[in-house]
């Protein structure tokens, strides 16, 4: 059975001396994997358009329980990113992320829309890295059915206090007169302000949002704290990324 579809690279591994295993995220069909031979060959055309973080059409048939990629052209690259080591860690840790949480078969397409304008976002420079970290991290979380309940104290039901508490185990809010175990993470209302804009605003607004940089560094903090509490693992491009930035 052949397949038409587009989807963004997020891993290569090479398989013997000129084929290669790929990573697909398609857009409505999930993650998938898929090989392509011959892909080590300068004379193949399909080399590039399956290169990591590109973004192709793919043609490709159903092999035991993977793909075999027949056609493939590209239709973004990013090759921005390779310019510089420290938005390409941050590209392979979103790509990490999305082969953690997007499953086989799943509808993808808000996943890959997500990916796609953040790469796009990281390439240009037109958002800080930080802040494309912060958005990338809690979207991606909502999209997988981890949203956290950021509207009011989950006791009380108040909308906002100076100084809310956020429960990142939980993925729980309380306000400051509910605040009881001492690890919740004490939060000024500006940082859950934008935690709930990226987390509830339609998608074409999710990035229009601007903080000094000192904030966005704790919001990105606290998404982080949030990904990992939740998911429970660590993430080896996420270390690597925040050697770099150091």
């Amino acid at each position: 059975m052949r397949t038409n579809t587009e989807g963004l690279i997020l891993k290569e591994q090479n398989i013997r001396e000129k084929d290669k295993l790929v990573y697909v995220l398609t857009r409505k069909g999930g993650l998938v994997r898929a090989f392509v031979h011959g892909a080590k060959s300068f004379k193949n055309k399909k080399n590039n358009a399956t290169a990591l973080f590109c973004y192709s059409k793919i043609s490709m048939h159903e092999s035991g329980d993977a793909y075999v990629i027949d056609e493939a052209e590209p239709i973004e690259t990013f090759f921005r990113l390779g310019m510089d080591i420290e938005k390409l860690s941050l590209a392979q840790y979103f790509s990490e992320l999305c082969l953690t949480l997007v499953q086989e078969g799943e509808q993808s397409e808000e996943y890959l829309r997500l990916m796609l304008n953040s790469l796009n976002f990281l390439a240009k420079g037109s958002r800080d890295n930080e802040q494309i970290k912060a958005i990338t991290e809690l979207r991606l979380m909502c999209i997988a059915g981890y949203m956290p309940n950021l509207i009011a104290c989950d006791k009380c039901g108040e909308y906002e206090t100076n100084t809310m508490y956020f429960d990142v185990e939980q993925g729980l809010l309380y306000c400051e007169n509910c605040m009881s175990a001492s690890a919740m993470l004490p939060l000024e209302i500006g940082l859950i302000r934008a935690m709930r804009h990226i987390a509830f605003s339609e998608f074409d607004k999710i990035y229009n949002f601007s903080m000094p940089g000192e904030a966005l560094s704790d919001l990105s903090f606290i998404t982080e704290r949030y990904i990992l509490s939740r998911l429970q693992r660590n993430f080896n491009t996420l270390d690597f990324y925040k050697d770099i930035k150091q």
